[in-house]
């Protein structure tokens, strides 16, 4: 994978990045194809009858189109663009959580959830009466999988859990876990959001009904993301804002609705960002997630053990080869935080902090976690860089 990170303009400074389960860096085909729009053919799509404007159509729904390929979407009627699996889920919370969760409905969720996928149900529940119970993990950082069969026997309304955890890198079993909901007669959603871009998803064999994830965390834009659901779901579901391009016709009298996915796209797109998405989507491809997958955990494997050598060191989660490309530590006797400002002394970058799952850091026993995170371009040189600078660490606070 050496040669890959030459597509990556941002390397030339001589960084070490190591923070791509935050957000990670973009080829410069990606950055190309944003630039042509901007430069070659920058006008709205959906309403223009001349030619820079089809051309930003075409290229605006071509890339629906690749992320439907992607996930295996019977349609690409099922992708709605959406500013990121943040906007996502809260669409779904929105939209299908108001029109169908009642008082004293169930909804599952898991301790090792981002927070992305937690409070919006949270704020769901305490406006519609519902309950929320959580599935915990065991010492392993793994999901407590009987807890989870037991919550199934409540027959909850609405199951939602994540396919791999940005904090522990715990690759969950995502086929066991919805079909176990399935058949307990819940609706289910998956955060994608660590899973897309290292993993993939077959939406289709999942059966799964609604899957989230984002174009920054796969090599794509920030601002864009994609929210697919069953199309019959997305039928019955009401908008989730109001405007432009999602009605099929207005009065002063009333408004009809566009069908999906314009129904859930109100106003101008983020045009650009989408067709930056497909180009991602498109370089990931040709790469191969099986080929990324496999570098992610040679070097989860490689740093595992790189960290354990200096001792005083606490590694949260599963072996290297049950997770992602995700480490999280805690440096005894030092802060992560601490850890991160000396670390960027060393020019390599970390995440420092509760990684947006407060509720997992409590579980943890912690108040914030040290997190390196791999992606396609990362190379074990970096990782060296990375103890170089603990060590360093630890000769400042001994």
């Amino acid at each position: 994978m050496g040669a890959i990170r030459q597509d990556f303009p941002i390397f030339s400074s001589g960084i070490a990045y190591l923070d791509s389960a935050n957000t990670t860096q973009r080829p410069q085909v990606v950055l190309e194809a944003m630039r042509a729009y901007y430069t070659e053919y920058n006008a709205n799509i959906h309403r223009g009858a001349y030619a820079i404007s089809e051309m930003a159509t075409e290229r605006f729904e071509g890339a629906r189109q690749r992320l439907a390929q992607f996930i295996n979407a019977r349609s690409p009627d099922e992708i709605i663009w959406t500013r990121g699996t943040t906007e996502s889920i809260n669409l779904v919370a929105y939209s299908w959580g108001r029109a169908n969760v009642q008082r004293d409905d169930l909804i599952v969720l898991t301790v090792m959830e981002h927070h992305s996928n937690l409070v919006p149900w949270q704020i769901l529940a305490a406006e519609r009466g519902a309950q929320i119970e959580y599935v915990d993990i065991d010492g392993a950082g793994e999901l407590d999988l009987d807890g989870f069969a037991a919550l199934m026997r409540r027959e909850p309304k609405l199951v939602a859990f994540t396919q791999v955890s940005n904090t522990l890198g715990s690759i969950n079993p995502v086929q066991e876990l919805v079909a176990a909901a399935r058949a307990a007669g819940a609706v289910v959603l998956i955060d994608g959001a660590q899973g897309a871009p290292h993993l993939g998803f077959d939406v289709q064999a999942s059966g799964a009904d609604f899957y989230a994830f984002s174009g920054h965390k796969m090599a794509g834009p920030t601002g864009i993301g994609v929210l697919w659901g069953r199309r019959e779901l997305l039928a019955s579901m009401p908008p989730f804002m109001a405007g432009g391009d999602m009605i099929r016709s207005v009065t002063l009298k009333g408004t009809t609705y566009a069908d999906a996915p314009q129904k859930f796209e109100a106003g101008t797109q983020a045009v650009a960002e989408a067709i930056g998405l497909g180009a991602a989507v498109e370089y990931l491809s040709g790469i191969g997630l099986a080929n990324i997958h496999r570098h992610e955990q040679d070097l989860t494997e490689y740093a595992m053990e790189s960290l354990q050598d200096l001792g005083g060191i606490r590694i949260f989660g599963p072996p290297a080869g049950r997770r992602s490309g995700v480490v999280s530590f805690d440096l005894e006797g030092i802060h992560p935080h601490d850890l991160a400002t000396i670390l960027d002394r060393h020019q390599v970058c970390i995440r420092a902090g509760h990684n947006c799952t407060q509720p997992l850091m409590e579980r943890l026993g912690v108040a914030a976690v040290a997190r390196a995170s791999f992606y396609l371009y990362t190379e074990k040189v970096e990782i060296d860089r990375l103890l170089e600078g603990l060590k360093d660490a630890k000769r400042i606070f001994a």
